[in-house]
């Protein structure tokens, strides 16, 4: 496998820095310090903070594309039931694997939510989500892909935040994907009859 470009390893570091640290704890000098480059070097790449927090949108769009193209191409073309199988499949792997990615996407959402300067960055990044997600749903038959890609995204973050961040997340395990693929299923058929 190769080594990641130093701006992929700048954003992913930034993105392991928001999820532990919290935004907070996201320096140019911290990620230089969890990355293991010299001092200086993150500030090279993304001059101010704004810029590593854009950073930090675009690269997890990016990786989440990624993970959703991964899970289709192991489940096969899509039909309803297969495409349920992925996608509870894929959110065990976020609240579980991946879970510290997906609570720094929250934090670094609820930024952009404060600060007007980041939205363009998080508003790109969540059109790759929703586009992903409508070409999926297209193929499953959906009359409007971009309106059930809307309700399907909106369900998919609404269940991730409850199980990762929520009042009783700490209290709660990961659902199996037995249970994750029951309410996805249901979640399809009302997103492909929307």
């Amino acid at each position: 496998m190769p080594l990641p470009d130093r701006r992929e390893l700048i954003a992913d570091t930034a993105i392991d820095t928001v999820a532990t640290a919290g935004l907070r704890g996201l320096t140019h000098r911290a990620v230089d310090a969890a990355a293991g480059l010299p001092a200086g070097s993150t500030s090279y790449y993304f001059r101010t903070r704004s810029a590593l927090i854009g950073a930090c949108y675009l690269r997890l769009a990016e990786v989440t594309v990624a993970d959703v193209d991964r899970w289709e191409a192991r489940y096969g073309s899509p039909d309803p039931d297969g495409a349920a199988e992925a996608l509870a499949a894929l959110l065990h792997h976020w609240l579980t694997v991946d879970r510290n990615r997906q609570l720094a996407r929250f934090e670094l959402s609820l930024e952009a939510a404060r600060r007007p300067e980041l939205r363009a960055d998080l508003h790109t990044a969540g059109l790759a989500a929703r586009a992903r997600a409508a070409a999926l749903l297209e193929g499953l038959g959906a009359a409007r892909p971009a309106s059930a890609a809307d309700l399907l995204v909106a369900w998919t973050d609404g269940l991730l935040y409850d199980r990762l961040a929520g009042a009783t997340a700490a209290t709660r395990p990961a659902p199996e994907v037995s249970e994750l693929t029951s309410v996805v299923r249901r979640m399809l058929s009302a997103a492909l009859s929307a």
